[in-house]
């Protein structure tokens, strides 16, 4: 089937909004700002591997975020999704800084010991929590996310040790983990917001 690639973005909500024309939407959301948003991320030291996990997470949220409402007209679908875009990049930044800095400087860490502690009480209740929703979406999903999210493997290691066939069918099935697994958190905007935040280890 042709796709209109013309929708207004007040058409592109409504089509979000139903669900036998999501993906529908979703697709020409790709095709319209994937180039604009890989560059972003490619200009401020990322990868086009990054961009591509990146962008998947600006399209889910996008989708979350109209479902609940969130999305208001005052603001064009291009300048949201670029906003999405550079709040999940700047946040995988940190956490690469975060993660490079412990291994070079672990000898500093003599102050501030109650707040390191409380903080790692916290990333151990959020990971109890995130990987008890893993285990409902089954051994192949908990498998995908757990190596992507918390051991922050690269899709290609990743793909090797699932032995999936090439990296683009994996990104494809870590999409639909993660769309089950918000999808599984969208009565309860507090869990969800739970979600976001292991995912991003804050």
């Amino acid at each position: 089937m042709k796709l209109n690639p013309n929708f207004t973005d007040q058409e592109l909500v409504e089509m979000i909004l139903t669900k036998n024309r999501q993906n529908m939407a979703i697709t020409l959301l790709y095709r319209q700002y994937y180039g604009v948003l890989e560059n972003y991320i490619l200009q401020n030291s990322g990868s086009s591997d990054d961009a591509a996990d990146i962008i998947q997470e600006v399209m889910l949220i996008f989708v979350q975020m109209i479902s609940e409402g969130k999305f208001r007209a005052e603001s064009s679908i291009k300048s949201f999704l670029y906003s999405i875009c550079r709040n999940l990049w700047i946040t995988e930044l940190r956490k690469r800084k975060s993660s490079a800095a412990r291994h070079e400087k672990y000898e500093e860490r003599t102050e501030k010991v109650d707040s390191d502690v409380s903080e790692s009480i916290a990333k151990t209740e959020s990971l109890k929590y995130i990987m008890g929703l893993f285990q409902e979406l089954g051994d192949k999903c908990k498998q995908i996310l757990q190596l992507f999210y918390y051991e922050e493997l690269p899709m290609k290691e990743i793909c090797e040790k699932l032995d999936f066939s090439s990296e683009q069918v994996l990104r494809n099935k870590k999409y639909k983990c993660l769309k089950s697994l918000i999808e599984k958190t969208q009565a309860s905007p507090q869990v969800y917001q739970n979600l976001q935040k292991a995912l991003r280890h804050e």
